[in-house]
């Protein structure tokens, strides 16, 4: 699989695939991540790409210790589905 690469000069997530990326855009502070979009480019629709991105992007917000604000409804979705992350949601 692809890495999972925090661009933090554009403040997102990146998944290159198929020579596009597919991105979840976020913003950072006191110690909690809000993941407000995710595109995924039409030519990756139905692949699960969207979810590779985001559990890897999950993955590397729990090795940083932040918290998630899921104001990005894929991300929230993709969080009730997968049990296994309602950790890390900032209540």
């Amino acid at each position: 699989m692809t890495k999972i690469v925090n661009n933090k000069t554009k403040h997102r997530y990146e998944l290159a695939a198929d020579g596009h990326i597919a991105a979840t855009y976020y913003d950072v502070a006191d110690g909690v991540i809000t993941f407000d979009h995710t595109e995924v480019p039409p030519e990756l629709g139905g692949k699960g790409i969207g979810s590779k991105l985001v559990k890897g992007a999950l993955d590397q917000v729990r090795a940083e210790g932040l918290k998630v604000i899921a104001n990005c409804e894929f991300v929230k979705g993709y969080i009730g589905k997968h049990p296994e992350y309602a950790d890390l949601i900032q209540n």
